[in-house]
């Protein structure tokens, strides 16, 4: 892994734990979001489980920028020593450049939202999978053009830094394609909305596919601007 790319996402990782409302929960999103066990991560720090577990709880005072910058340089140096996957991906998603037709918004939070707060917002109807989640981002994605212009590698970027969000698929017909798509791929969201589709009409096959990538689904009938509007209004 190039050096430079390494330094840009490690700065990117600290900057966003350093700023954010919740340290803690930012913490806890960099750490799963590279797959790493806290008592993992605890033991290449040298220090015990319970340090790590009141930081992302917020029971303990937030880490200051150096004790953030070792965090993350060991999440770094976990994830090399077994591949760099994870870095590779999320180097990719810094110099992402889709088009405008692909997405249409995307959006980080600084911290964990209620699912249950998010989909209410845009009017959503479950289909299938739990509610009692969070998440930490959301992408408005048309379904068509991502599936048709995008390569596999490129169809990762719809997940921004973090793949505990929503992906909402616009105009989709039947909602099987996009879960098709993300079957292939070998990262999964939190949630998939399908827009501009009432329940009914979802093809059966979706239920089946989103219970073996255990992903929520929910349909809405927003429009598209409406959801892209209402969602950068809330003060979450």
């Amino acid at each position: 892994m190039k050096s430079g790319l390494r330094n840009q996402l490690a700065e990117k990782m600290a900057g966003e734990i350093t700023l954010s409302d919740s340290p803690g929960h930012a913490l806890k999103k960099w750490r799963m979001n590279f797959e790493i066990a806290p008592g993992v991560l605890s033991e290449r720090l040298g220090v015990s489980p319970s340090v790590i577990s009141d930081y992302e709880g917020g029971r303990r005072k937030s880490p200051g920028t150096a004790v953030v910058g070792k965090i993350v340089d060991t999440l770094l140096a976990i994830d090399e020593e077994n591949g760099a996957k994870h870095i590779q991906k999320f180097t990719n998603l810094l110099f992402a450049n889709v088009e405008d037709n692909v997405i249409y918004d995307i959006h980080e939070y600084g911290t964990s939202i209620p699912l249950q707060k998010f989909t209410d917002a845009i009017g959503c109807t479950l289909l299938w999978g739990s509610m009692e989640q969070v998440i930490f981002g959301y992408t408005v994605v048309n379904s068509l053009n991502a599936i048709m212009q995008l390569s596999s590698d490129e169809f990762n970027r719809i997940y921004g830094w973090s793949t505990e969000r929503a992906i909402v698929f616009t105009n989709v017909s039947t909602g099987k394609s996009p879960m098709v798509a993300i079957r292939v791929t070998p990262f999964k969201p939190r949630c998939v909305v399908l827009q501009g589709i009432d329940a009914a009409d979802v093809h059966p096959m979706v239920e089946k596919m989103a219970a073996k990538d255990r992903i929520t689904v929910l349909c809405t009938s927003m429009e598209i601007d409406k959801i892209i509007s209402t969602l950068r209004e809330q003060e979450w």
